[in-house]
């Protein structure tokens, strides 16, 4: 049997190698991990295993479709392509010369992640002028925190994951949103390794943990210097590490010496015990590496945690001891491929977080959505939904399958799945890097990203040669200095190659180190050491939300079905309440109100419930309807697990 390689484009951290098994009729058949990846390691998710049935699924966009009746609905007609090039043309350029290109918003995030899907189409819109977002939505606050001390924020390379003697996962369930990087580290087990869960849920990734340690929601920035409290007052810290390659060293010291042991038991509802036997972990066990999530970091302080959480390693010794994304480890020219560094337009650039009240005050009157479902993944969905629903905002929407967002449409246009089309994609975890080739042709008449935007430049007369280049030109000159063993041609002709990657012992920072003391949040006129605020005293409940191993954000309910309507509660708290098992309970805020199913179970503490990411509930609202679009001040990014709820039962 024949098999054809490619490779997963999801938002994901393991970026997959991929063989498509094909018949002799060329029809796939069946996708497998690539055994001979180190990071695929042989082995899917469910995702990569459903991919086939996701291409084939009767959810669909086939066809051009406009709407025929007030939105949202399923009301639309269908259409040629060149009728529906010729609506878009005309609407735009009505827009345009109405109202001016700020008026007209590109919105996009990471449906699918490939140079030639994500990025390469965004030229047309900077050449435009278009405005753009700040995609804020999910890690970039994370990113931010740890540029505060140490000018980028990449870390340990996943392929050295094996080698660890301990492992700490600190707020990221890696079982679920990172199964290969997980894998890797669990084969430390065989050679004796740890692996220490932080995490106020048990998890599935806290559930096979050595250690699990339960602080409550908010508390990292207290436990961190916890921890660092027990090294420093035991002289556990590496001095000669400190004095060579660190700056602030007596200022952080001072700060910690701020914290007594009750103050930080209080903070965290830890006790001592656990906190300085995890301290003596950090301090004994050599290699270790803290892999930091990115759900950790969103709240209303989740960069505070980030920073905190990071210096860790570096009071033991370690050079960028942490692993949050290695994307900034990448010599790879993004804003060339994207042309934001080509344009000479002015960008107007909105909050992604806060998009809500933007479109619900009708700021744009046109709107190009791809690769990206909003209207069910931003958080304040009613202010969402309401600007997508104004008549006097044109919407439309290029996508793979009908999405709520698609039902706001006002012109739907079929795109092609990654099985459907070549492109490269680039991890921002690992350095691995082939191709991806083209499985099947495209169904119905779906088109790539790049198909759309070379008949919208050649329609509005755009005559910038950067619009005009080959994409693998495009490609290779962004890729010119990437690879340690080939270039954009090697990658072309099926070749993998390993980017190259930056330094460890490297740091992009004011002083050439590692900042405990930040200078440049001083400049920024911001704490130079983390700071440990107090949780949001509102009555209620915490509730939390993660991925599930299922889906990607909102994909593949096509295949799995949706995201189950549930939340978990604790025995305690159910038994306080009177709330049972499978109980229809409603959760309910200032913003709005969503009805879920009761999981009662241990896995949550007193006072926190926990929600599938972006489920929705069973009258089918959005679990975002109670999310608020509250922006953090470093990074500007999400605060969905600041999200406080009131619960009452309905049956």
């Amino acid at each position: 049997m024949n098999y054809i390689e490619t490779v997963c484009p999801r938002d994901c951290y393991d970026t997959c190698f991929m063989k498509v098994l094909i018949d002799s009729d060329k029809n796939p058949i069946r996708v497998i991990g690539d055994k001979d990846s180190p990071i695929t390691q042989g082995f899917l998710c469910p995702r990569g295993i459903a991919d086939i049935d996701r291409t084939y699924s009767h959810q669909r966009i086939l066809y051009p479709f406009k709407r025929v009746a007030d939105k949202p609905n399923d009301a639309f007609e269908r259409i040629s392509w060149t009728s529906a090039i010729n609506i878009l043309v005309e609407k735009l350029g009505w827009v345009l010369k109405e109202f001016g290109p700020s008026s007209v918003l590109h919105l996009d995030y990471s449906g699918n992640m490939g140079l030639f899907t994500m990025h390469l189409p965004q030229r047309l819109f900077y050449a435009l002028g278009f405005s753009q977002t700040d995609n804020s939505i999910c890690s970039k606050s994370g990113h931010n925190a740890l540029e505060l001390h140490y000018g980028q924020s990449y870390g340990v390379d996943p392929d050295e994951l094996p080698n660890m003697k301990l492992t700490v996962y600190w707020g990221y369930n890696a079982a679920v949103s990172a199964p290969h990087l997980y894998a890797l580290s669990l084969k430390t087990k065989r050679k004796d390794g740890l692996i220490v869960v932080v995490d106020p849920r048990r998890s599935k990734t806290a559930k096979s943990a050595d250690f699990w340690i339960q602080p409550k929601p908010g508390s990292d920035v207290a436990l961190a210097y916890g921890v660092m409290k027990h090294i420093i007052d035991n002289n556990l810290f590496d001095s000669d590490f400190i004095q060579k390659y660190t700056y602030g060293f007596d200022i952080l010291k001072k700060e910690v010496s701020k914290w007594n042991i009750a103050l930080v038991e209080r903070y965290t509802g830890l006790r001592w015990s656990n906190i300085s036997k995890f301290a003596e972990l950090y301090s004994t066990i050599r290699p270790s590496v803290t892999m930091i999530g990115i759900g950790m970091q969103k709240s209303v302080y989740g960069a505070e945690s980030v920073r905190a959480v990071s210096l860790i390693p570096a009071l033991i010794g370690l050079h960028r001891g942490f692993f949050y994304t290695n994307d900034q480890m990448w010599k790879i020219d993004i804003p060339y491929l994207t042309g934001q560094r080509l344009t000479r337009k002015k960008i107007r650039v909105v909050s992604q977080v806060a998009l809500g009240e933007h479109l619900k005050k009708g700021e744009f009157k046109f709107m190009y959505v791809y690769n990206m479902n909003p209207a069910e993944t931003l958080p304040n969905h009613l202010a969402v939904a309401e600007g997508l629903k104004r008549r006097d905002v044109f919407l439309v929407v290029h996508d793979t399958h009908w999405t709520e967002t698609a039902k706001y449409a006002d012109l739907v246009l079929p795109a092609a799945t990654f099985l459907e089309k070549e492109d490269v994609v680039v991890s921002y975890s690992h350095k691995y890097v082939r191709k991806s080739k083209k499985i099947v042709e495209p169904m119905g008449e779906s088109k790539t990203e790049l198909w759309i935007m070379a008949q919208l430049i050649r329609r509005l007369g755009l005559e910038e040669d950067w619009l005009h280049q080959d994409p693998w030109q495009a490609i290779g000159k962004s890729l010119k200095i990437a690879f340690e063993n080939g270039n954009a041609t090697d990658l072309r002709e099926g070749k993998t190659l390993k980017l190259k990657i930056k330094p460890r012992e490297e740091y992009q920072t004011t002083s050439g180190r590692v900042e405990f003391y930040s200078k440049k949040a001083e400049e920024l006129g911001m704490t130079p050491l983390p700071k440990q605020y107090p949780f949001p005293q509102k009555e209620g409940f915490i509730l939390l939300n993660s991925a599930t191993s299922k889906h990607t954000h909102t994909q593949f309910q096509d295949v799995y079905g949706p995201l189950p309507s549930i939340v978990h509660v604790n025995p305690r708290d159910a038994k306080a309440i009177n709330i049972k098992d499978n109980d229809v309970v409603e959760l309910f805020n200032g913003l709005g109100a969503i009805k879920l199913r009761t999981v009662i179970s241990p896995s949550v503490p007193q006072g926190v419930l926990w929600s599938p990411r972006e489920c929705k509930d069973v009258n089918g609202h959005p679990q975002n309807s109670i999310i608020l679009g509250t922006a953090q001040k470093l990074g500007k990014g999400s605060t969905f697990n600041t999200t406080i709820v009131k619960i009452r039962r309905l049956t």
